[in-house]
């Protein structure tokens, strides 16, 4: 299966689409990326957010 952003988002879909290709709850996946993007100043997580958006492709579904 490959990584792509999910019809089940919030705001892009990267945190579903990282979840669907875990195998893992889309819920979970957030909580972890908030808790590491408050952890590390929350500047770089949101940079990275921000490149997840443009460079993942979207579902074909």
């Amino acid at each position: 299966m490959a990584l792509h952003r999910s019809n089940n988002r919030w705001l892009a879909g990267v945190c579903g689409g990282i979840a669907s290709w875990l195998g893992w709850s889309p819920t979970l996946v957030r909580l972890l990326y908030i808790i590491i993007s408050v952890a590390s100043a929350a500047f770089p997580g949101i940079i990275v957010y921000v490149i997840l958006w443009v460079i993942m492709p979207r579902s074909r579904g």
